[in-house]
């Protein structure tokens, strides 16, 4: 009897202490279960956790004396307490918030991808725009233009349609199984699926650098003296569509078809050979001049050429020179007067039909014929930089 009475007043204590807490959501959800589920449930497995909890709550070993008071530390454990006040662990996030931006700013991009594993606070702050937008020009900046820019909207719009469908999809079968189980167990399961493979933004800078480190996106920009220097594209810029290779640093190109000839693609093509495109004009279409009132001798220009109207244009590399009835003087020089403009390709010898051009500076279009090709718009070179780069290509000897 007594013993009775001493395990109902100890169980009666001991629920007595636990906290009364609300039942979470799923407990009103689980009678709709179907019996599916509760088969999966063994009759081991219950009563493993019955025997487990019987020996936690009864056979647990008790204390022969208990006291509501505290039992005084040591002289041993005050100092290790002491030591530990005195020296707390510090972490990252504890810097200041200048600190840590000052941090976050100064890691490589493979270090700074890598912090975005750390914590979520760390990964948040590791993905900002403003960290990898200079990254992205340093890196970049030499290749990627307004062009890459809009086909990479036009990737993330068609990914995008192509989540929404999928999603679409996935409501369609959430209805079908929630025949049988809970909407909100389905759901849930579902967006934990979306957000895992979702994480990262896909209009972010660091998702777009990420895309380009890897080669997984192909985006417009210019190649100098493309299919590997070949003598017929001498001091050319054509348009290709590049993806890089991370394993060599280097790119492959496609360039457009020319004619019937199919499409050539050039392996290997390094970071020098590279450029954005300086203007919006398309590879087909003619350009508008607007510097041919200021041309004069001695200007560096590019000018369209294509062989013939199936071809796209590609970028050449030449000079203003002087017309005929000039000697070169510059104190008695009228040219940049004149309505025609001498231009010359000094790349090639003296005497070759592709050595020098004259243009119309009023009413310039396309000029030309099916034998010698046909000339396109012109820009003037404004910089030391693009002049820079077109000598640095120049050929080691002279074309015929």
């Amino acid at each position: 009897m007594l013993l009775y009475l001493f395990i109902t007043c100890l169980s009666f204590l001991f629920f007595k202490t636990l906290p009364l807490k609300p039942l979470p959501p799923w407990a009103c959800e689980m009678r709709l279960l179907s019996p599916w589920f509760w088969k999966e449930l063994s009759f081991f497995s219950i009563s493993k956790l019955t025997k487990k909890s019987f020996s936690i709550f009864f056979l647990s070993p008790f204390p022969s004396k208990m006291s509501l008071k505290r039992k005084p530390l040591s002289l041993s454990a005050k100092v290790e307490n002491v030591e530990e006040e005195d020296t707390p662990e510090m972490s990252v996030l504890d810097l200041p918030e200048l600190v840590l931006e000052c941090i976050l700013e100064r890691l490589p991009p493979d270090a700074l991808f890598r912090m975005t594993g750390v914590c979520t606070s760390l990964r948040e702050r590791c993905r900002s725009d403003h960290l990898w937008e200079k990254h992205m020009k340093q890196k970049w900046g030499s290749v990627i233009g307004p062009a890459a820019y809009r086909e990479w909207q036009w990737h993330i719009a068609s990914k995008t349609d192509l989540v929404d469908v999928k999603q679409g999809k996935q409501k369609g079968l959430m209805r079908i199984l929630s025949l049988g189980w809970p909407f909100s167990w389905i759901r849930s399961r579902v967006d934990d699926h979306s957000q895992q493979r979702c994480s990262l933004p896909a209009d972010s800078i660091m998702s777009w650098y990420l895309a380009l480190e890897t080669g997984r996106f192909w985006f417009p920009a210019q190649v100098y003296n493309r299919e590997n220097g070949h003598v017929g594209f001498m001091l050319s810029c054509y348009d290709a569509e590049i993806s890089y290779d991370p394993r060599t640093d280097t790119f492959q190109a496609r360039y457009p078809p020319h004619g019937r000839r199919a499409v050539a693609i050039e392996n290997g093509v390094p970071w020098e050979r590279l450029r954005a495109p300086p203007i919006e004009t398309p590879p087909h279409d003619l350009h508008m001049s607007d510097c041919l009132n200021e041309l004069q001798p001695g200007d560096h220009i590019e000018i369209q050429w294509r062989r013939n109207k199936e071809f796209p244009y590609g970028w050449w590399y030449g000079v203003v020179g002087h017309l005929e009835s000039c000697d070169g003087n510059e104190n008695y020089c009228l040219c940049h007067n004149s309505d025609t403009v001498v231009l010359e390709f000094n790349q090639y010898t003296h005497g070759s039909r592709w050595r020098c051009t004259n243009i119309s500076r009023r009413d310039h279009r396309e000029e030309g014929n099916e034998a010698d090709g046909f000339y396109g718009g012109i820009r003037k070179l404004r910089t030391k930089e693009e002049i820079s780069t077109w000598k640095r290509l120049w050929p080691t000897e002279v074309l015929e």
